[in-house]
């Protein structure tokens, strides 16, 4: 059984898919660019200001899904640029603890709305 995942408080899909699917204790989220919620459009500002959006649109889908940063067990990072894998590394230090989720890196050759990073997650609730 598939149940769909939604919250206002990080953007609406911008396609055929929905924020994040649960399938029993598992929360598959999709990925997510730096887009304001409020507007719908790209924060302005450097990797680290575009990461945090990120991040914090993936917070709050995890939330709406029941769980938190915390249970997320696989994360997939998409760059434009490996060249800001320290400084996107240096932000998910400040909303990831040891023991730290899986982890894919992946420069892109672009990414919607032109962002310069996008994060998709795997949540394990309970």
């Amino acid at each position: 059984m598939r149940t769909p995942v939604h919250t206002d408080l990080a953007p609406a899909a911008i396609g055929p898919y929905s924020q994040a699917v649960r399938a029993g204790d598992t929360v598959f989220l999709s990925g997510q660019i730096p887009l304001d919620p409020a507007t719908g459009a790209l924060v302005d500002g450097d990797i680290g200001t575009q990461t945090r959006r990120a991040f914090d649109n993936l917070r709050a889908v995890c939330e709406a899904a029941g769980g938190s940063l915390d249970g997320v067990v696989r994360l997939g990072l998409y760059l434009a640029d490996l060249g800001d894998f320290a400084a996107v590394n240096a932000v998910m230090a400040e909303y990831f603890q040891a023991p730290y989720p899986a982890r894919s890196t992946i420069e892109v050759a672009g990414l919607p709305k032109g962002a310069r990073f996008e994060v998709d997650a795997i949540l394990v609730l309970g």
